[in-house]
């Protein structure tokens, strides 16, 4: 019996380790797509929707589609439902998704993040597929309409295929209110399918994050081993069950072959003993490999983590990074009753420089002014990131107005001695506009309140000729 706990205690580290992989390699698909889409969206609220436009769109598709095999394609819809770009096919005449569950949740929701939606019928191929979206606003801040990324089922299922998990074996990638994305086997009555009053979400999932669970399914009545894991920053649930029939059936054979031999055959016991310690340093050996793997993964984790925080541009920290180390340093400002300083830069004329130089040299030089930037901050405690586009957020904390403005002066006079050229700027050169935000802990409320200071003086700082430092 307990040769048996320890088989049965096997599978479910075993499975938790897959879900984790799993989780990471869902979840590492779903930013990809995210930044892609983040990156149209903002071109299209700056560029528009011109038919010259969604052309320049079309050919950036096509550059980084080689780079997500998962990707099955990319559609640009107006406010009205209608195709504005199919990244796969020639968009069809009168083709409308306004029906569409995705479209008409940004239709109908302001919110700028991303939506995971239910697997669909593609209308340009007809395979299944995931779609990731997110809505667009035109100048005033009105629905405009929506990009989607759409994910092929046969993708994912292709990996999930790789993974032995026997005969009885089933892996699931599940949205958090139980509807089913993907699975494999792959059975086609089970797409977009809710399994959230199925034992494993009404009994585990409601109260943890993590775990493990044994239990008959509800889709072929099988008896199963489950380990499940909730993503820590997505809502999506990845599952892996193997059949406790097939994972038992090993043990049971060698329980009844001790049992026989042992009984019927005393005179072989040396035999038997040589054979016992063969399994023990055989097992030995595979716990060893586990261990290994485990911590191999926790590295590999932990190295995700760190390119999570890091924008792949510039080197700086990201907008997520931002975000965070901002509220952070709110309450610490609050709890400690320091200043805090925050810089919001925005590089004057640099759509002009991408029209001039092309969009290699932009990359480039958004890459160099950061790195000007980064040099003229050296406390440990200090900030730089790249918070969207062409515009640089500095985090400055227990820095008074006085502080942040020297800062901010140093910036401007490395940036002018670096004098990279800009011919379609009226200063002949790259410069900045920057605006300074400095609260004393005393007086903040929230972390937004000192972004939308530091936003309005940087466009006080635009609107008086660029180049130059405006204080909230």
């Amino acid at each position: 019996m307990a040769s048996r706990q320890r088989a049965l205690e096997e599978v479910n580290i075993h499975g938790l380790n897959l879900t984790q992989a799993l989780s990471t390699y869902s979840e590492g698909i779903v930013r990809q797509s995210s930044l892609l889409l983040l990156g149209l969206v903002e071109r299209l609220e700056t560029e528009g929707s011109a038919p010259a436009q969604i052309e320049r769109l079309r050919t950036l598709v096509s550059r980084q589609q080689p780079l997500m095999p998962q990707l099955s394609g990319v559609t640009i819809y107006d406010r009205e439902g209608r195709w504005l770009m199919s990244s796969n096919r020639t968009v069809p005449v009168g083709a409308n998704s306004s029906d569409r569950a995705y479209f008409i949740h940004h239709r109908d929701d302001p919110s700028r993040e991303p939506f995971i939606g239910l697997p669909i019928r593609s209308r340009a191929n007809q395979e299944w597929v995931i779609t990731i979206s997110r809505r667009f606003n035109d100048a005033s801040g009105a629905f405009a309409g929506v990009v989607a990324v759409t994910l092929g089922v046969e993708n994912f299922l292709r990996l999930f295929g790789q993974i032995d998990v026997g005969q009885e074996g089933a892996i699931g990638l599940s949205h958090t209110d139980g509807s089913l994305l993907v699975r494999y086997p792959f059975r086609e009555q089970d797409m977009g399918r809710n399994f959230s009053k199925s034992p494993i979400y009404a009994q585990y999932l409601v109260d943890q994050s993590v775990g493990t669970a044994s239990f008959t399914s509800s889709l072929d009545g099988v008896e199963r081993l489950y380990a499940f894991r909730k993503n820590d920053r997505l809502p999506l649930v990845t599952t892996v069950a193997v059949g406790k029939h097939e994972v038992l059936a090993a043990w049971q054979l060698e329980a009844l072959l001790s049992l026989v031999v042992v009984a019927g055959l005393l005179g072989l016991t040396g035999t038997i003993g040589w054979m016992l310690i063969r399994d023990i340093r055989r097992r030995t050996a595979v716990e060893a490999e586990l261990r290994v793997t485990q911590q191999q993964l926790l590295d590999s984790n932990q190295q995700l983590e760190r390119l999570a925080l890091n924008d792949a541009l510039t080197g700086l920290a990201n907008r997520r990074c931002f975000d965070e180390t901002l509220a952070q340093e709110v309450l610490r400002a609050q709890r400690e009753g320091t200043s805090l300083a925050l810089l919001m830069i925005d590089i004057d004329y640099f759509k002009l420089y991408n029209d001039t130089y092309g969009h290699l040299a932009g990359d480039a030089c958004l890459r160099e002014v950061g790195h000007v930037l980064q040099a003229c901050v050296r406390r440990p405690g200090d900030l730089v990131a790249r918070y969207g586009g062409e515009e640089i957020g500095v985090i400055l904390p227990n820095t008074d107005r006085e502080g942040a403005t020297e800062v901010a002066r140093q910036m401007l006079e490395r940036l002018s001695q670096r004098d990279i050229p800009h011919q379609s700027s009226p200063f002949g050169r790259v410069t900045v506009s920057i605006g300074i935000s400095a609260v004393p802990g005393a007086q903040l409320q929230r972390w937004q309140a000192v972004i939308d200071a530091a936003d309005q003086a940087l466009y006080s700082a635009k609107g008086a000729g660029r180049s130059q430092i405006a204080c909230a």
